[in-house]
């Protein structure tokens, strides 16, 4: 088991898509300031922050619990990307690649699901 969230690949990953996705968004349009940006902001923050809120929980079914709510802001944020994308904020290559960074990181994630699945058994 691992000692601490900070140590956790899948937190890592994350938490380096947090910081793209400030970057990212910091060129948006001052109207999307309190409504895409602050949504996209906030969804990529909370995969992280549930992520390591998971490594807090006692048993392991309260871990899973919360990392399948990390994995459903992976989903959002990805949705949020695609929206980005056509409303021509990011270009389709700049949307494939941090999408496909994000895929990598829902693989990541479910992997470690599949992990503490077989330990709580």
């Amino acid at each position: 088991m691992v000692d601490s969230f900070y140590n956790l690949n899948i937190w890592k990953k994350g938490y380096e898509l947090v910081l793209v996705i400030y970057e990212l968004t910091k060129d948006y349009p001052d109207s999307e300031k309190f409504s895409l940006v602050s949504q996209l902001r906030r969804a990529a923050n909370s995969i992280v922050a549930n992520i390591a809120e998971s490594q807090g929980r006692f048993s392991y079914k309260d871990k899973i619990r919360v990392l399948y709510q990390a994995r459903g802001e992976i989903f959002e944020v990805r949705s949020f990307l695609k929206v980005s994308e056509g409303l021509k904020y990011i270009s389709s290559n700049e949307f494939n690649k941090i999408d496909k960074d994000f895929e990598g990181l829902l693989i990541g994630l479910n992997k470690y699901i599949d992990y503490l699945s077989k330990q709580a058994t």
